[in-house]
């Protein structure tokens, strides 16, 4: 377990590089808000993402089924931090940071138990 961990941490890292310069371009250059911004970051960064640890970290093919499962999912997650992020008036460096801690978790579990179980 904690060596599939681990290498979903190592997707993870490249996966948090190209979240976070994505969303610094969006909000930064282009004044996006930070619930669009984070939303846009991650459906740039999700299928790098998906396509590594469904050969790599997980062995399993990356059907569209797994793909839809993933990216819905996730894309919630990124857009709610975002939404959240905004309302409260976060910094954004709060917003990447917390967004990319419950991703790491939550994309884990989710990944482990739904989207690269055995039979899908």
């Amino acid at each position: 377990m904690w060596k599939l961990f681990a290498k979903y941490m190592s997707v993870g890292i490249v996966n948090t590089l190209l979240h976070w310069i994505s969303f610094s371009f969006f909000v930064y250059a282009l004044s996006c808000s930070q619930s669009f911004a984070n939303l846009l970051a991650f459906l740039i960064a999700v299928s790098f993402s998906f396509i590594a640890n469904a050969k790599w970290t997980f062995k399993r093919e990356a059907t569209k089924t797994r793909y839809f499962l993933f990216v819905i999912f996730m894309g919630i997650l990124a857009w709610l931090t975002g939404y959240i992020a905004d309302r409260l008036h976060f910094p954004v460096i709060v917003t990447l940071i917390t967004f990319s801690f419950i991703s790491l978790t939550t994309g884990f579990i989710y990944s482990k138990l739904v989207v690269f179980r055995e039979k899908i």
